[in-house]
Parts: structure tokens; sequence; C-alpha cells
């Protein structure tokens, strides 16, 4: 059963030389987002950058949210992560997608132009009402704390 729905994006290049995303196999959940850089940029250790993609989209409805998350590579290998865990494109936004990016590895990585350096995940997003109680129910867990339950 294929429940999967497919969804048209537009997406429009705001600079020269911008790539547009691209997913790695038939199954990959995320499109790879490319940096738009006219040379290598140095990601120090410590540091904090804004790398742009070159493009914008426009998310197909109020009901849709991009989510900008780490290239496993970079992340596990030289600790190349977005600087804010996951990036939020909110389904209004139509400028350029710029990652904020942090180097938390031990080394200086050489981000070189055209290079996959993040991947966008497009997904369904619930418009929610608050309703303020003084009653939330009941459940096993009540408040238990962060890692209240288990290691």
């Amino acid at each position: 059963m294929n429940t999967a729905e497919t969804v048209e994006i537009k997406i429009k290049r705001m600079r020269k030389g911008a790539v547009l995303p691209t997913r790695g196999s038939a199954g990959a959940a995320g499109l790879d987002l490319y940096a738009c850089l006219e040379k290598p940029v140095a990601l120090s250790p410590g540091g904090l950058y804004r790398i742009p993609t070159g493009i914008a989209v426009a998310l197909p409805n109020r009901n849709t949210v991009g989510l900008i998350f780490a290239r496993s590579g970079l992340g596990v290998k030289h600790g190349i992560a977005p600087s804010n865990a996951v990036g939020v494109i909110d389904s209004d936004y139509r400028g350029e997608l710029v990652v904020g990016l942090c180097n938390n590895g031990q080394e200086t990585y050489m981000l070189s132009p055209g290079e996959r350096f993040a991947q966008l995940v497009v997904m369904p997003v619930f418009h929610t009402e608050l309703t303020e109680t003084d009653d939330l129910g009941e459940t096993e867990r009540g408040a238990g704390g962060f890692g209240s339950t288990g290691r």
C-alpha cells in the first residue's frame, strides 16, 4: 500500500551557480542542499557560519514546513551541523535558504563550493489552538522529568 503523497515545491535560483537540491536515492527522505559559494570556506572549530544555498522555495501550503537537518556524514565524521539543531522554513517564507552551521569538531573543515552540506525535509505540520487549563489529564508517566523513564 503506497500512502506517500507527492507534492510540488516551486524552486527559484537566487544566485549564479546555485545547484538545485537532489535526492540521494529513491527512498531518501531529504533533499541534499548544496553550498552556493564563490570559494571554499574554512569552518573553524567552535565557529558559526551562514552558508547560502542560492535557492528559494515555495512550500505547497500552510500545512507544510521545511526542516533543514545535518548530513549524517558531515555531522558524525567532522562535527559539522546546523547551529540551531534544525532549521525551520515556514510555509510563507520566500527568501533564500541560508543554513547556519557550526563546527563541533576538533579540526577546521573546508567547505567547498557546490558541496552537499545539509538536507531539506518537507513535512506536514498541525496548526494548533492553545486552550489554557488547570487540568491536563493523567498519564502513566505524569510529570516525570527528562530522563526519568530510563538511563
